[in-house]
């Protein structure tokens, strides 16, 4: 298929600013993976969705506030980093701009020089490795004068950070918020497992790659990212139990998609796993572990909606994308969502 299969008009009003006043208040999508129907709901109502049975696997991740201000040490000038991956030992792969100002040897200095930092390389692509010093907790001072790392679609300042974060964030590590998870309240988590839904976590760190576009016209020539992922045994368990009992394994994102259908296919089943992923999912591919998407709408001509497409059929996929823009739906990170079931 090429990429342009995955194309969409979509009216710039459609994209999410800002997130719902209450995160369950977004609207619902709910589709019917083989037939194609449609339903019109509330996230809230998702409760209805679901069957005591079945179990839902969230990705803990929480996103680090790894967008930096600061200066050029030698001559003041104002530059941007954005932290990728952490190397161990203080190095940092990161994303600066503007790039010409960060030749090795270049050093940088951030929050009142809170964090200092030395170029050390220069990566194939144009990431750079820098190499950070301070005193105290890196992370603590990132807390203070770090900022979320909102995607390039959002131009409007947000107010709150823990609304780009999930009520069950736990593990820090990701570039950007596992979105589906958005929606979920702690009210609405109780509920759900007041109705026998089990619960299960997973830890996928998203990178700043998911927002890659594909820049090729055969999508099978395009190179994917790679995200560290866990799976733990006791979410392993969860996952087979459900499987024997005749539940269905309903994935909350397509970060947890990704881990499951990862390590079901360097596995060759579902089992205590870690490791790096760069796992393609487009139409065609068999999954072998979930059996239900929760997942917002995603950008044309992106791996996600290629995700998509392949989950619930492409035909199926572009039809209700259609629709979502004619209901005036609201699309990406902050936008509301859609349960293929």
């Amino acid at each position: 298929m090429n990429t342009s299969d995955f194309h969409y008009d979509l009216p710039k009003e459609l994209i999410a600013q800002h997130p719902t006043e209450n995160r369950d208040g977004s609207r619902l999508m709910v589709v019917g993976r083989e037939s194609g129907e449609i339903k019109h709901r509330h996230f809230y109502n998702i409760l209805d969705e679901l069957n005591s049975k079945d179990c839902l696997i969230l990705n803990n991740t929480k996103v680090l506030p790894a967008r930096l201000y600061g200066v050029k040490e030698e001559t003041g000038a104002h530059v941007e980093f954005l932290l990728l991956v952490n190397h161990g030992n203080d190095i940092w792969e990161v994303i600066t701009g503007p790039g010409k100002r960060a030749k090795p040897g270049s050093r940088f200095s951030f929050g009142n020089g809170q964090l200092k930092c030395e170029i050390l390389e220069v990566l194939e692509g144009g990431n750079r490795l820098a190499k950070f010093e301070y005193e105290g907790s890196f992370y603590s001072i990132l807390d203070e004068i770090g900022q979320m790392p909102l995607p390039p679609y959002i131009t409007e300042k947000l107010n709150d950070n823990s609304r780009y974060q999930t009520v069950y964030c736990e593990k820090l590590g990701s570039a950007a918020a596992p979105t589906a998870g958005l929606h979920f309240t702690e009210e609405l988590l109780t509920k759900i497992k007041e109705k026998g839904v089990r619960i299960g976590y997973v830890t996928l760190h998203v990178g700043l790659g998911t927002f890659r576009p594909v820049k090729v016209s055969d999508i099978t020539k395009h190179t994917m990212h790679s995200e560290h992922y866990w799976l733990p045994k006791e979410t392993a368990e969860l996952i087979n139990e459900t499987k024997a009992n005749g539940g269905r394994v309903i994935s909350v994102g397509t970060t947890s998609c990704r881990t499951l259908e990862s390590v079901a296919t360097f596995n060759g089943k579902i089992e205590e796993s870690e490791g790096w992923t760069d796992i393609f999912i487009y139409p065609g591919y068999q999954f072998k572990c979930i059996d239900g998407l929760i997942t917002n709408f995603h950008l044309p001509e992106s791996t996600l909606i290629m995700l998509v497409s392949a989950f619930c059929g492409y035909n199926n996929t572009m039809n209700f994308y259609k629709v979502a823009v004619e209901n005036e739906y609201r699309f990406f990170s902050f936008g509301d969502a859609c349960f293929i079931v």
